[in-house]
């Protein structure tokens, strides 16, 4: 099975034969590294920016707004603070214009912990995303997803931030890519680069077919009436996890992958939470003002007289940094053991 970083490599390899994808670009995105997580390894229109993330998003947004279809990556979250203007800019011009501004770009960054990357390579981006609107904002949790959210935010006509969790992108999915080899071996050989002299390497893609996940269209991963739990990302399949370890105690859980947090699926949400009466929301960016908070507070709006108990958001610690050492770093943001106690407790709480 492909991993996430493979299944992103061959949705951009789809996205210029198939969807008119014009530049492909960012720090190292280019030959010969593509891509410090190589999610860009081989592709046709990849070619390498300077340090300078103001200058790959203000080239992105130039580039769409001049009618072409780029791809722009800032290789780590916790650098693209210095463009923000320029991501709002990039967000109000479809809306201050009447509609006749397009901003058909998608804009790639890594997101999160479990590399241990320390304070500047651990950051969560989610809240900031999410509080650009205007902006589409996706966050896979497997390959097969990270393939179909990517070619859905390629024929989006809107401005879409592709949050990848850094963590995952070396895992491999459960599902085939659409148009995968059955040998991973033979897929390696096929797209993966070479060590060493890359300079006449070229990758033979698969035969890639078109398979979309819909912007805005949660996954129901666990099904069960003990609680609700909503996530994304690098701590959703830890939420799975914990779903599989307490049915074993009688406990089965809705388990939602939001997959899209701009827009979000709330009719999913909702009908779940009318059905346990519980709900837990998790993930790892700090804990104030955190996208979760804004779920629990429309839950509090909506449901409050059916909810059994007090819903509740597991987040990260509210702390400037993660530090890097293992111990450091378990301890700012929810590992399994933190989401197993929340499940377990906001479950057996009575009503």
């Amino acid at each position: 099975m492909a991993t996430m970083a493979q299944a992103i490599r061959m949705a951009l390899a789809y996205g210029e034969q198939h969807l008119g994808v014009t530049d492909i670009f960012g720090e190292d995105v280019g030959p010969p590294l593509g891509g410090v997580f190589t999610c860009t390894q081989g592709l046709r229109t990849a070619w390498n920016s300077p340090l300078d993330e103001r200058g790959i998003v203000g080239a992105a947004l130039g580039l769409a707004l001049a009618g072409q279809k780029p791809v722009a990556e800032i290789q780590f979250s916790d650098y693209i603070f210095n463009a923000i203007d320029l991501m709002k800019l990039a967000a109000n011009s479809t809306w201050s214009s009447g509609g006749e501004f397009t901003v058909p770009l998608v804009l790639m960054t890594t997101v999160g912990s479990g590399v241990h990357g320390s304070i500047y390579h651990s950051h969560s981006f989610d809240a900031f995303a999410t509080h650009l609107p205007g902006w589409k904002v996706v966050i896979p949790s497997n390959p097969l997803d990270a393939y179909g959210l990517m070619i859905a935010s390629l024929k989006d006509g809107n401005p879409v931030m592709y949050l990848e969790p850094k963590c995952l992108l070396r895992t491999k999915g459960l599902e085939r890519i659409p148009g995968e080899p059955a040998d991973e071996r033979e897929l390696r050989d096929r797209i993966d680069a070479p060590l060493g002299d890359r300079s006449q390497w070229k990758p033979r893609w698969p035969a890639l077919l078109e398979y979309e996940v819909p912007l805005g269209k949660a996954k129901l991963c666990r099904e069960g009436t003990s609680a609700t739990v909503v996530s994304y990302g690098r701590t959703l399949p830890l939420c799975v996890e914990a779903a599989d370890q307490l049915a074993a105690e009688g406990m089965r859980f809705d388990v939602l992958d939001l997959r899209s947090l701009m827009p979000y699926d709330w009719a999913a949400i909702s009908a779940s939470i009318r059905k346990t009466g519980r709900v837990l929301f998790v993930n790892e960016d700090t804990e104030v003002t955190n996208f979760g908070e804004h779920l629990l507070r429309r839950t509090i709006d909506e449901f409050f007289y059916e909810l059994a108990v007090r819903p509740r958001l597991l987040a990260g610690r509210n702390v400037p940094g993660i530090g890097m050492a293992p111990t450091l770093e378990d301890a700012s943001v929810p590992q399994s053991a933190n989401i197993l106690a929340a499940m377990r407790e906001i479950a057996i709480e009575p009503a």
